[in-house]
């Protein structure tokens, strides 16, 4: 059961595509008095600040293997960011990383390929590293070393 008649449903579709015109690439209204977004801007999706465990462990076996386990710093649909010690991470190499990560046997997180993109010197050994997320490799459940 339709609440809107046909005629009501394409005025407010048109007007919905209008006010989305008047958006500007920040997210507010382009009359807010809002600094608009760097030319340089390369994100697919917004950042979300937020903690959430990650394990990252290097997906190409002549690497030698390590395994972190961290906190992220920020989170999008595309991409991660985190801070380690570890200086094993360069552009443009390629892990396995699992979000959400839980030590849980019940937990059920998600594997992706990933491929680091940025690499910042955070001063004190620490390290931004920025991975790109490429493939979503399916669901996995935690798995360790003895």
């Amino acid at each position: 059961m339709c609440l809107y008649t046909w005629s009501e449903q394409n005025l407010i579709l048109y007007r919905t595509k209008e006010f989305m015109k008047t958006l500007d690439t920040t997210g507010g209204a382009s009359g807010d008095a809002k600094k608009p977004a760097a030319a340089s801007e390369r994100r697919r999706s917004r950042r979300c600040k937020i903690t959430q465990m990650v394990r990252v462990r290097p997906s190409d076996p002549e690497l030698e293997h390590f395994e972190e386990v961290r906190g992220t710093t920020s989170v999008s649909r595309s991409g991660v960011y985190f801070h380690t010690e570890h200086p094993a991470y360069g552009l443009g190499m390629r892990l396995f990383v699992t979000i959400p990560f839980n030590d849980d046997l019940a937990a059920v997180s998600r594997e992706y390929l990933a491929e680091v993109v940025r690499l910042d010197k955070l001063g004190e050994g620490c390290i931004g590293v920025g991975l790109r997320l490429l493939m979503d490799l399916g669901l996995c459940t935690p798995s360790f070393q003895e």
